[in-house]
């Protein structure tokens, strides 16, 4: 291949999706590709799509046009679950030449041999029953933390999602893969590593290629807590069924792992669990949320909820929002049901107008701000220590405390990728904390 083109990569979606496209691009880099970024001229654009919802996938079509905006002649590569599941319908987008399953994403480069652009877009698609085999991706170089992925696929069946159709089954790094990654992350010098995948919760299954756990999500934390360079280890989004007690008591008197949970809702209604086919009950919720708060007093929790799901009354709404509102929660991701074809879902009777559905996002984002205004209270006047990162955002520097506290300070370019001690002393108009510093605990 010609080392002179130059690609470009745009990411839509989770953590897990950074992680694949960071581990794509390097094998761009080992067949001689520059990489450069997607608002600058590239002889290929990849996008990595997205599923989850509708406005993901109207989003993709726009991002095609910047990219023939900036070089028309550009060769155009869709990748990822929207690729997977309606790849004739990315096909068709004008400018895309080339769509790609769930397999053959990790073998782009295999397609690339003549970059002519297509008058339609070549598809490359497995059935998703043969995406059972495991790739190890991880983000690096271009954040202060690292999106290690430890697990891909899932076996729930969730009446409202499309990953399992998307993805496949629920199957696991190996354990070594894993260690070897995380030591791989540490040595580039980045300071904090977040563990993603689909349901990361049921790590060890499919670990050798069988249904059988070889280990578990707790084997898993307690083997990367002792991997030396590593300053901090985040848990991602984790099935509250999944969490047990065992690796909540090991996270609080962890080394590396911080004081940090995010824990999928969806519905503060039973009723809706039920439907949406969710492996717990609220009273669950309420259990763990209890108990991380029971060990960490000031650990803080994020919760995923959908508003407008099927059948959802607004007797049934409110009962979400009031159970919300009581949890002693630190910030919510709202999402509005979305219907997506060939789930069980789309099919419900008691389908929720948009217009109401938008209402009551309004209404949970605006508890969610309330609750993250209480939470960053209720640490003012605390030692934290706190992670810098590296873009410069109208002169001042953003970080994260290890319990996902946002600060801000004036922009210093010493301070990237560097962690310090500090008190944490009053909230800005803008939501975010000021603080002074106490001592540095990593220079560089």
């Amino acid at each position: 291949m010609n080392p002179t083109k130059k690609v470009a990569f745009y990411t839509l979606g989770c953590k897990l999706n950074f992680s694949e496209t960071s581990t794509i691009a390097r094998s761009f880099s080992e067949e001689g590709f520059d990489r450069v970024d997607f608002k600058e001229s590239a002889d290929i654009y990849v996008i990595n799509t997205c599923s989850v919802t509708e406005n993901a996938d109207k989003r993709f079509k726009s991002i095609v046009k910047q990219a023939q905006k900036v070089n028309p002649d550009a060769f155009v590569a869709a990748i990822g679950c929207y690729a997977q599941l309606k790849p004739e319908e990315l096909a068709d987008v004008n400018g895309v030449d080339l769509v790609l399953g769930a397999t053959e994403k990790f073998k782009i480069t295999d397609y690339l041999n003549d970059l002519t652009k297509n008058d339609f877009g070549e598809v490359h698609s497995c059935e998703i029953e043969d995406a059972d085999f495991y790739v190890g991706s991880y983000s690096i170089g271009d954040r202060t933390r690292a999106f290690l992925k430890v697990q891909d696929g899932c076996d729930y069946k969730c009446t409202y999602c499309t990953i399992p159709l998307a993805r496949g089954i629920s199957r696991s790094d190996t354990m070594t893969s894993v260690l070897k990654n995380a030591k791989e992350i540490s040595e580039q010098g980045i300071k904090e590593i977040v563990l993603t995948g689909v349901n990361i919760g049921d790590y060890g299954k499919g670990e050798f290629g069988n249904k059988k756990h070889e280990h578990t999500f707790l084997d898993l934390v307690t083997e990367l807590d002792k991997v030396e360079g590593i300053e901090r280890l985040r848990i991602s989004s984790i099935e509250p069924n999944l969490l047990k007690n065992e690796t909540i008591d090991l996270v609080s008197k962890s080394r590396a792992f911080v004081p940090h949970f995010h824990v999928p809702l969806q519905s503060g209604s039973n009723v809706i669990l039920k439907k949406m086919k969710r492996r717990y009950m609220k009273e669950l919720y309420v259990d763990r949320v209890t108990k991380i708060k029971e060990v960490m007093p000031d650990a803080c929790i994020g919760v995923d909820v959908i508003v407008g799901f099927p059948g959802e009354t607004n007797e049934i709404f409110l009962e979400t929002y009031n159970f919300l509102n009581d949890l002693d929660i630190s910030y919510l991701h709202v999402f509005m049901y979305s219907e997506r074809d060939n789930t069980e879902a789309a099919e419900m009777g008691d389908v929720i107008p948009k217009n109401v559905r938008a209402k009551r996002s309004k209404m949970l984002r605006g508890l969610s701000a309330k609750k993250r205004r209480a939470f960053y209270e209720s640490q003012l006047e605390t030692d934290r220590t706190v992670l810098f990162e590296g873009e410069n955002k109208e002169g001042y520097i953003h970080g994260f405390t290890e319990n996902y506290v946002k600060v801000k300070a004036p922009w210093n370019p010493e301070l990237v990728n560097t962690l310090h001690s500090v008190t944490l002393t009053k909230i800005d108009e803008d939501g975010l904390v000021r603080f002074n510093f106490q001592e540095d605990l990593v220079a560089n």
